[in-house]
């Protein structure tokens, strides 16, 4: 089970994420990916390049293997960002990164499914945009006024009360105003496991601010 929630307050969003299993099968799947997006916690900081951190991670991941039923799996990191790259971008004082990271008893290539999980409000969308639709420009104020450009999911539209918002939703989508994001999937029958921390780059310490007791 995979949890990962976040809070936003002001536009400063603080994510975190956890994988728990039920059976000690996995606990090394679980160990590989928490090891990975510790070690990309120890290795950021001001000044170091975001293609240092992936490398660290992907070493740290790959160096472990998980047994599931008598076949031995290495563990593949899945995120690209979190592969060696050659992005040489350096991390400055001030900025926030969210160390997430995905390993996987598959490939460790994702494909994306046909279904959608959610929708977000692209950045680009000037303020006056005027669609065709009442519906769509009705939905686009909802989505504003509540979403900003956080992802979201179609029920929380209904939550909000939202009615017969289908076809402006579509319309949204069709016209660039919003992505529609599909699941991301391994390879059938393969395990992933997810853990995530958002780090604070402060002049002279690094700060993990979504680190609890707990985790």
């Amino acid at each position: 089970m995979k949890v990962d929630f976040g809070v936003q307050i002001n536009g400063w969003i603080v994510d975190s994420a956890f994988t728990m299993a039920f059976n000690p099968t996995y606990d090394n799947l679980l160990a590989a990916v928490k090891d990975a997006t510790n070690t990309g916690i120890k290795t950021a900081g001001i000044d170091v390049r975001i293609c240092d951190v992936s490398a660290a991670i992907q070493e740290t991941m790959e160096s472990y293997e998980v047994e599931i039923r008598g076949k031995v799996y290495p563990v593949k990191p899945k995120s690209i960002p979190f592969l060696k790259n050659s992005d040489e971008t350096k991390m400055e004082e001030g900025e926030i990164f969210a160390i997430e990271t995905f390993g996987s008893t598959g490939r460790g290539f994702t494909r994306e499914e046909n279904d959608i999980y959610g929708y977000g409000l692209n950045d680009d969308v000037p303020a006056n945009v005027r669609l065709p639709l009442t519906s769509a420009n009705r939905l686009l104020k909802t989505i504003r006024e509540n979403f900003g450009t956080l992802v979201f999911p179609r029920r929380y539209l209904e939550r909000l009360g939202a009615e017969r918002y289908v076809a402006g939703l579509n319309c949204l989508v069709d016209n660039g105003i919003l992505e529609a994001y599909q699941p991301l999937v391994d390879i059938p029958g393969s395990y992933s496991a997810q853990f995530e921390h958002t780090i604070l780059l402060r002049e002279s310490q690094k700060e993990v601010i979504s680190r609890g007791d707990d985790y």
